[in-house]
């Protein structure tokens, strides 16, 4: 039982005879009489567990997208259900309305639309429905919450997504399909064509100058970079991926990187894994290829959120050989600040760059710029020399992982992913991988 608004009001106008008559006795025949009017409307209101509350939207959007979901309610009893409707969403989907008013006579049923434009990644639930059926007077309403399960999955946004076209266009120049042709260390002959200004007379074939009709004319081979090579992305999903760099997680920038450099990877012809893991696996994805690869990777990172505990690096190299036995650039997505803070890190880099390329990619902090720069007043000298000290550490940092043999690559939230598309494509075009 609810008592609304209106009751509420007239039970305060009852101080009014009170004041003009000075009798007690009035008041307590007012509130009776409401009392008796909200009984009565108690009595007549619908029945809200005659409701039944059906479900009708997608099952999956993209974080920041607005998507349309409907309920319908039936109304099984024999009265004319007047409710206001609440769905049970969690905060982080945002459906507006948050209540909708709905008038549903006997054996009828009624839509309503609501807006969900979700601000977190993950599964998102709703439990129940809250209908609560005020009775014609309006003084009373009976509630009751409905059993009506729903779920959206909230998947990355994937907004590096806008550099893939200028990254594809680089590939597409590698694999010679523009007049631009490199040649690499481990690239595959492609085919002859004349020589243009500009090529590289290493690439001059004199045998095939001489063979040719116009002997003055020469021939030039053209390569392209091997295909089928491996790309082993290893998400840090510990403690660490949870701080956030400006808008966003560095676990949310890390899915970020890792969809550019998929997407890359496969239109390039290498085959690409990704494995999510702080202490144990949170997600994996093998062997797909194609245009199935992206659907399993944004349905992979949709639930994942970090773990509040430091990972195992010391398991690492073993998942890797477990997903490649062949060379691979394996890239590790994870937290890199100081070298006390990434020692399980570098105790495992060597098993790792034994046998492959391995790149280290980090988010750093722009505000570490901006501090080091101002120096306007005591506070902001302070500040600045603990930005300093910051931003050798993580040059410190990169020197040990050079040592070790891998490379250590930072860059703000918004430009790691195309720091990392660029980094695979210059290997690609040394002929390293």
């Amino acid at each position: 039982m609810a008592l609304t608004g209106l009751f509420v009001l007239l039970l305060a106008a009852g101080a009014i005879p009170l004041v003009l008559s000075g009798e007690p006795i009035v008041l307590l025949a007012w509130v009776t009489v409401l009392l008796l009017a909200a009984s009565l409307d108690l009595v007549l209101a619908a029945s809200p567990r005659a409701v039944r509350v059906l479900r009708d939207g997608p099952s999956r959007t993209r974080l920041g997208e607005a998507v349309e979901h409907e309920l319908t309610l039936v109304n099984d009893g024999s009265r004319t259900l007047r409710a206001v409707v609440r769905d049970g969403w969690q905060p982080t989907v945002r459906a507006l309305p948050l209540r909708q008013r709905v008038v549903v006579p006997a054996g009828e049923r009624r839509r309503l639309r609501e807006q969900l434009r979700p601000f977190r990644r993950g599964v998102r639930r709703s439990e129940h429905v809250t209908v609560r059926s005020f009775g014609p007077l309006r003084l009373a309403a009976r509630q009751a919450a409905l059993g009506a399960e729903g779920a959206i999955t909230v998947l990355p946004p994937f907004h590096s997504r806008r550099h893939l076209p200028s990254r594809l266009a680089r590939l597409r120049e590698l694999e010679g399909r523009t007049s631009v042709m490199v040649r690499g260390q481990g690239t595959e002959f492609d085919s002859l064509r004349e020589y243009v200004r500009g090529d590289d007379v290493r690439s001059i074939d004199w045998r095939a100058t001489a063979r040719s009709a116009a002997p003055d004319d020469l021939v030039v081979r053209t390569w392209r970079p091997e295909r089928d090579r491996r790309v082993v992305v290893v998400i840090d999903t510990g403690r660490n991926a949870a701080a956030r760099v400006g808008d966003e997680t560095r676990l949310d920038t890390a899915f970020e990187s890792s969809l550019l450099l998929g997407a890359l990877a496969d239109r390039a012809g290498d085959r690409f894994d990704l494995l999510l893991y702080d202490r144990r696996m949170r997600g994996r994805v093998h062997g797909v290829s194609g245009a199935e690869l992206l659907p399993r990777l944004v349905g992979t990172m949709a639930d994942v959120e970090p773990e509040l505990l430091e990972t195992d690096w010391t398991s690492v190299p073993a998942l890797v050989r477990a997903s490649s036995t062949q060379r691979a650039l394996v890239v590790l997505l994870t937290t890199a600040e100081s070298i006390a803070g990434a020692r399980g890190l570098l105790a495992a880099l060597p098993q790792l760059t034994a046998k492959h390329l391995v790149l280290v990619a980090a988010v750093r902090d722009p505000a570490l710029e901006r501090m080091r720069a101002e120096r306007d007043d005591r506070g902001s000298v302070y500040r600045a020399a603990a930005a300093e000290r910051a931003l050798l550490e993580l040059d410190r940092l990169g020197d040990a992982v050079s040592g070790l043999g891998g490379t250590l690559l930072t860059a703000p939230p918004q430009d790691l992913p195309p720091a990392v598309a660029d980094h695979y494509l210059a290997l690609k075009a040394a002929g390293r991988l």
